[in-house]
């Protein structure tokens, strides 16, 4: 059985979000993994697609520093939210790896995923008619005479940038190493999915819920 991010509630994102943040703390000062906490709700038991992602808080303004995520479902979420913290903070190749003297200006966010279902499409008006911005994660998978080349931008990503979908469609391109317009091509393959998410107001304080604003 997968999760429905529907039954998921304030107090499961609390979760999630302080459990990210005692695992990414742990394995940084103490070189230790997690275990999971014995009072997890049985809903965070089942499997989900959750993303961890790391922001670096300076004066008002933060910036990425890390985020990392399973699109799939393959692992109970809680055991998913505390690997993806600590590849969030250790793996993520953009980035060297978290210092121990950051971690008190780290704001940890958490998404949970539903699983991603292709678009099907005729044209690409129709696809950019079926995004829904605020709503829609989206990956893609292009396959060329060099290999399958893929990448993903979750569903915050072109509400704080403030993009259309046609640009949300371009960077998604950049993101898989691609030029931007390749979502147009017939090699191209475009997955939708929704997200759940849950963010500290600043670092190790209260978590809040993000309710992103829908539009096309």
């Amino acid at each position: 059985m997968t999760l429905s991010i529907n039954d998921l509630n304030d107090k499961h994102g609390e979760f999630l979000v302080k459990l990210a943040r005692s695992a990414l703390e742990k394995y940084i000062l103490e070189g230790n993994k997690i275990k999971r906490p014995e009072r997890t709700p049985a809903i965070l038991k089942e499997p989900a697609g959750v993303f961890v992602t790391l922001n670096k808080r300076l004066d008002s303004e933060e910036t990425l520093r890390g985020c990392i995520g399973y699109l799939q479902p393959i692992k109970p979420l809680v055991e998913a939210t505390i690997d993806m913290a600590i590849a969030a903070g250790t793996q993520d190749p953009r980035f060297p790896p978290v210092e121990a003297n950051e971690l008190s200006r780290i704001v940890i966010e958490v998404t949970v995923l539903t699983p991603p279902k292709e678009i099907l499409a005729e044209t690409p008006e129709e696809l950019v008619k079926e995004i829904v911005l605020g709503r829609d994660g989206l990956i893609i998978e292009y396959k060329s005479e060099f290999g399958t080349y893929a990448g993903t931008l979750l569903p915050q990503v072109p509400i704080e940038y403030g993009w259309t979908v046609e640009e949300f469609l371009d960077n998604l391109c950049w993101k898989a190493g691609l030029r931007p317009g390749c979502w147009r091509e017939k090699e191209a393959r475009i997955y939708a999915y929704q997200g759940a998410i849950w963010k500290e107001i600043s670092p190790r304080g209260n978590v809040i819920r993000i309710k992103l604003e829908k539009n096309r």
